[in-house]
């Protein structure tokens, strides 16, 4: 059995969840040689620079830290030079060219937030969510050179609750991932992994979600205006238009009723009809204003039962 401490790690990763994967690793006693990372970004209306959550765990933790804008010519011959074991790749957000890949005698791992090869792309928990599925995963597997086509080395199942939006579902994905994929890494160090490639026949891909997805109007039916609320709640929020203003959707719960599209069936809580079935608007953020009960927004704008949003 290869000794943790023996084992060269190198980490790339940028948001919070390769923030919590690296930490897992130096935690479980992996030798993390270096980090790479984005460059930091301005956030907010100030646009004040900010780290990326890696960068200031890694600095932290006296872990060397690279920036690099390209991972060719100069980041390669330094990834060379540092001579890892193994690469661990977390939502970095770069492609890793062959010499790259080569590298590592281990090779290079990546966490996915799917059963791959279902979700292949940059949002696999989104999509999981707006479709109405009932389990999602993580799967860790080998780098190739295409987009999350590699071998698979294992896979852990998770449930997805009924009413869990994006924000939920990625924090619990966070916490049971970070610990599967240290454990994975000791079995591909040790020689006991069972690789097995994709099946690319049953690839489906998860692209980025854009803001012109997040309007929706109530002829939809309640199951498909859930879903999308679960889905895109942070980012880009699902809303629909009401008084020419966006009203955004943040928590919604299916109600057994019907009515005429947007009908508004109840005032305490706020139900409102769909195409097909009926929804409870939990929380909403009306623009303008902050985060608030559905209830309390009914009541602040005079609902009465029948009226049509």
């Amino acid at each position: 059995m290869n000794n943790k401490k023996d084992v060269k790690v190198l980490f790339m990763g940028t948001p919070e969840i390769a923030k919590g994967c690296l930490e897992q690793l130096v935690n479980d006693g992996w030798n993390v040689i270096g980090a790479f990372t984005r460059e930091d970004k301005p956030v907010g209306r100030k646009q004040i620079m900010t780290p990326p959550p890696v960068k200031v765990y890694a600095m932290e933790q006296n872990i060397p830290v690279y920036q690099p804008k390209t991972l060719k010519g100069e980041a390669t011959e330094l990834i060379k030079e540092l001579a890892p074991d193994l690469i661990v790749v977390v939502a970095y957000g770069r492609i890793l060219p062959k010499e790259v890949i080569d590298t590592p005698k281990f090779g290079c791992l990546n966490l996915h937030v799917s059963l791959l090869p279902k979700y292949r792309g940059a949002a696999p928990i989104q999509w999981a969510l707006i479709n109405g599925d009932k389990e999602t995963g993580v799967t860790v597997m080998h780098i190739d050179e295409g987009l999350d086509t590699g071998d698979i080395v294992d896979v852990l199942p998770i449930t997805i609750g009924e009413d869990e939006t994006q924000e939920e579902l990625f924090s619990d994905v966070e916490e049971k991932g970070k610990v599967f994929l240290s454990k994975v890494c000791e079995d591909v160090v040790n020689g006991t992994a069972i690789c097995k490639p994709q099946n690319h026949a049953e690839a489906t891909l998860a692209p980025p979600l854009t803001k012109e997805m997040a309007l929706f109007g109530f002829d939809n039916t309640a199951e498909i205006i859930h879903n999308k609320v679960r889905g895109q709640n942070p980012w880009p929020s699902a809303h629909f238009i009401y008084g020419d203003k966006k009203v955004k959707v943040l928590k919604t719960k299916k109600v057994e009723a019907s009515g005429k599209p947007g009908e508004i069936l109840s005032t305490k809580p706020l139900v409102v009809a769909c195409g097909e079935g009926a929804l409870q608007l939990v929380t909403v953020q009306p623009e303008g204003s902050k985060a608030m009960d559905g209830t309390a927004w009914s009541l602040g704008r005079r609902f009465n039962k029948g009226d049509i949003l």
